[in-house]
């Protein structure tokens, strides 16, 4: 199994979730063993989607390479990548965000397949989980293990009447993502809006891109798109920080209340023992072969 990028450049507008300004953004193919590459055309900033590279995780999982470039939300976006197997791909926003668009990852699905997808002349290689691997914050943790057919299974529990005690299982394909896990939104309360607006955050969160929730209901007049969009989001975040090991992974991944700080330490903590990984060059024998279905 080779690597891949996309076929040819698309690019898309949309509404930056924190700061509430329109970003332009383009996606570019990449030659092998380059990676995922973001780059801010308003600064002239690459930035590689690596671990050592991401400065914040407070609201989102941000990258920057410097004060002056910081790239917030590319969970969204990574997500589908990692998803669609892309090993290589450039990514370029006019500005300190990717564009939240409906707050899931379906408008990036679409994106890339307009591109279309691109073998190139170089194996496939992947992060094979060789032992758990944990971290914890108090009772929250995020978990690795090993396994040659990759599930993600999360639970969340909220003090909220529509949301309270969310768990699913997730067996990872592009298939799967497709139809279960792309078009599940972010999520936030009312009450947090002034908060998180006086922090200069979520200056572009509207109930056109956020499940939005005030002490005991929904304020989207269309409401969810699953009864357990919640957990599913939080998956589909997972999936998009994981993509920060700069490979794919082959793994299960398990989490109870897990977030962009705990999957980034998570990332951190697999990549600082050589023991708990191998980079292999795959085979569809090796590779979970539903991945690219």
């Amino acid at each position: 199994m080779n690597q891949t990028t996309i076929l040819k450049r698309v690019e898309s507008v949309g509404i930056g979730l924190h700061k509430g300004e329109p970003i332009k953004i383009i996606l570019e193919p990449l030659e092998a063993d380059s990676g995922i590459v973001f780059y801010r055309s308003d600064v002239g900033v690459s930035v590689p989607a690596l671990p050592q590279y991401v400065i914040n995780t407070q609201m989102a999982t941000v990258i920057g390479a410097g004060e002056n470039s910081p790239i917030s939300t590319i969970e969204h976006l990574l997500s589908a990548v990692n998803s669609y197997g892309i090993d290589n791909l450039r990514v370029i926003v006019n500005g300190m965000e990717v564009p939240v668009m409906d707050g899931s990852s379906i408008s990036f699905c679409m994106m890339l397949d307009e591109a279309g997808i691109r073998e190139l002349d170089a194996h496939k290689k992947v992060i094979v989980i060789k032992r758990d691997v944990e971290v914890r914050e108090g009772d929250k943790f995020v978990r690795v293990s090993p396994s040659t057919d990759p599930v993600y299974h999360f639970v969340i529990d909220f003090a909220h009447p529509i949301i309270g005690r969310q768990e699913y299982t997730y067996e990872f394909s592009k298939q799967n993502f497709l139809e279960h896990i792309a078009r599940a939104r972010t999520f936030g309360f009312l009450k947090d809006a002034q908060v998180l607006r006086s922090m200069g955050l979520g200056l572009g969160g509207s109930l056109d891109n956020t499940i939005i929730m005030d002490d005991k209901k929904i304020l989207n007049s269309e409401g969810l798109r699953f009864p357990n969009e919640f957990v599913r989001h939080k998956i589909l975040d997972a999936i998009g920080d994981l993509c920060l090991l700069g490979m794919p992974m082959l793994g299960n991944y398990d989490s109870f209340a897990g977030s962009h700080k705990l999957n980034h330490m998570l990332t951190k903590e697999i990549l600082k023992d050589p023991q708990n990984y191998e980079v292999k060059v795959v085979s569809k024998a090796v590779w979970h072969e539903k991945a690219l279905a």
